[in-house]
């Protein structure tokens, strides 16, 4: 049984590559009604599915018409059809990568290795200022542009530590960057249920890498939507190196 499941990811890992290969490059996303895109997925929540535009090898966050019988079920590397709606809705100052799909995305294969890894790679946010531009954990709606990105993939320069706040329950990411000690609220749904396994209100090092079942290289970072007319700092993933 486990052998024939190895064996049938390793087909659909073929296939996505092939899929890949015959897929024209674009300088930047197509985001025209009815577009179709094929996108890399990093994480997936309620709010949104971020990843990366294979073709344009840009961030994308997609608002998916996600119901009742359909929940968010999409794993990091995760690779998905994605069908823009008549109106991607592509004017959120404050998620100016964020489109709104027509339906929900079609799953069709993963990807692994150096093809993520270079992508990645490329997509690593510099460490020129404080994440997103300002300090502190919000922004106010009304004073973001969308001239800047809000959602950054980033290599943490110390930790990260996993938190547990025993008084609300929530999970924090925390981690360096640039001169600062950052705290995130955490919405990766793998890292916390570690968390949860581990029964563990803090993890970090050797200990996390193994409750996660890897070692973190990456954090995907991004600024939800507004709450209270504030748009906040969230760390939705926790990614290996690929």
């Amino acid at each position: 049984m486990a052998g024939g499941l190895a064996r049938s990811r390793d087909v659909a890992a073929t296939a996505t590559r092939e899929l890949l290969r015959d897929l024209p490059s674009r300088d930047q996303i197509d985001i025209k009604a009815g577009a179709r895109l094929l996108v890399l997925v990093l994480s997936c929540t309620v709010e949104d599915t971020i990843g990366v535009d294979l073709a344009s090898t840009t961030m994308v966050r997609l608002r998916v018409p996600w119901h009742d019988g359909a929940l968010p079920d999409l794993a990091a590397f995760d690779v998905v059809e994605a069908t823009l709606a008549e109106d991607p809705e592509r004017d959120d100052t404050a998620q100016p990568e964020a489109v709104t799909l027509h339906e929900l995305p079609r799953l069709v294969g993963s990807l692994r290795g150096g093809v993520v890894r270079r992508r990645l790679k490329r997509l690593q946010a510099p460490q020129d200022g404080p994440l997103f531009g300002f300090r502190g954990p919000s922004a106010p709606y009304w004073e973001l542009r969308g001239d800047r990105p809000s959602v950054a993939l980033i290599v943490p320069q110390r930790g990260p530590q996993l938190l547990r706040r025993r008084d609300d329950g929530t999970t924090w990411v925390r981690f360096g960057w640039e001169r600062d000690d950052v705290w995130l609220a955490l919405e990766d749904r793998h890292a916390i249920r570690a968390l949860d396994a581990a029964r563990r209100d803090r993890m970090s090092g050797k200990e996390l890498a193994v409750a996660l079942g890897f070692k973190p290289r990456y954090l995907l970072t991004a600024l939800s939507r507004p709450v209270d007319g504030h748009c906040y700092k969230l760390c939705v993933g926790i990614l290996p190196r690929s």
